[in-house]
């Protein structure tokens, strides 16, 4: 597994969204060296679906960032909707660590809740549980797999620097929201 200094990251977020969309969301991964962007990637995950693991494999191995690339970030464990990845077999697939960011804590008892209504809603709960504990680093909410929480904390106070939040996952959610609606939201 490649654990170097995180300084080649891709940061991935999901497209808006309205509420009746089924089907497929637009997903963007941007690609950092240090600060600086490098590049973009985009792809589709089936909305509340379970492809996100193998599609985020499968466009990541694919690229031309990929030999480089030394940590993968997500804006949340599921994309569109429910999709949760397994981050812990995307790390094993990729020979890569996986640090899950999200601003606020995740309300667990409400995500259980309502992944009871949808469709393999136990299997997503356990792959939300297998991804281990939500931990507090940096003025974030975390998890983790393939580095050590003093590694995520190091990843995100230099990544961070416009907010408490990496700026490939800053730089994703605002490609992601300028292109689904025209323009872009400021928080991720």
């Amino acid at each position: 597994m490649k654990t170097g200094g995180f300084s080649y990251v891709v940061g991935f977020d999901d497209f808006p969204f309205e509420r009746s969309h089924r089907g497929n969301v637009q997903v963007v991964g941007v690609v950092y060296n240090g600060l600086r962007l490098e590049g973009v990637l985009s792809g589709q995950v089936r909305r509340d679906g379970r492809n996100s693991t193998r599609a985020l494999t499968g466009l990541i191995q694919h690229s031309k960032f990929y030999p480089s690339l030394q940590l993968v970030l997500l804006q949340g464990i599921a994309l569109g909707g429910f999709n949760v990845v397994d981050i812990q077999a995307l790390s094993d697939n990729l020979g890569l660590p996986v640090l899950v960011v999200s601003r606020r804590k995740p309300n667990l008892a409400a995500i259980e809740a309502a992944l009871r209504k949808v469709r393999g809603g136990k299997q997503k709960w356990a792959l939300i549980q297998k991804a281990g504990a939500i931990e507090h680093v940096a003025g974030v909410y975390v998890q983790r797999a393939g580095l050590s929480v003093k590694q995520a904390e190091h990843v995100l106070r230099r990544l961070a620097v416009h907010s408490h939040i990496p700026e490939p996952l800053r730089t994703a959610h605002l490609i992601a929201g300028g292109i689904a609606t025209g323009q872009s939201r400021a928080r991720p």
